[in-house]
């Protein structure tokens, strides 16, 4: 699994989700500019000592990741979609695509995407969730769906 997070700006969301892909063996994927330098404190310490465990990737927009994995199955998450993250099938090279805090994904690559954009159900009067809480949402059933194995924690 590969899980790109696309202009992150808060640094302890970004730990705890680097923290995630270490226990669950996701790759990660920032995509620049990124809202907070890879050296601050507060992203070290979301991800505890968990760093030597991540596969960590830097890119200067969302096409070179596009590039990189051209053949991967690609989900994009918005509050925009109309499908749920749960009526979809995941692959174990799957590439789950978030925005960063304050707008999501850019609009026009949305809009170039369409149909690769999913959604997490919410209330109506919500706006959105957590990034870090939707990463750990979509991973998970994505990961349930490839028969992630807790007990024996291999994919």
């Amino acid at each position: 699994m590969h899980i790109v997070l696309v202009e992150p700006e808060i640094p302890g969301n970004t730990g705890n989700i680097a923290r995630l892909c270490a226990a669950t063996g996701a790759s990660l994927h920032l995509v620049r500019p990124l809202g907070f330098s890879v050296d601050d404190r507060y992203l070290k310490r979301a991800g505890l000592d968990y760093w030597h465990l991540v596969d960590i990737h830097y890119y200067d927009s969302v096409e070179e990741v596009l590039a990189a994995y051209p053949d991967a199955p690609r989900f994009l998450l918005t509050t925009h979609a109309h499908r749920s993250y749960t009526r979809v099938e995941y692959t174990k090279d799957s590439l789950l695509i978030f925005g960063k805090e304050s707008a999501g994904l850019p609009e026009a690559f949305r809009m170039a995407h369409e149909d690769e954009c999913i959604r997490i159900p919410m209330v109506p009067e919500a706006r959105s969730l957590n990034l870090a809480n939707s990463v750990s949402i979509v991973l998970y059933e994505a990961l349930r769906q490839v028969h992630f194995d807790l007990e024996e924690g291999t994919i």
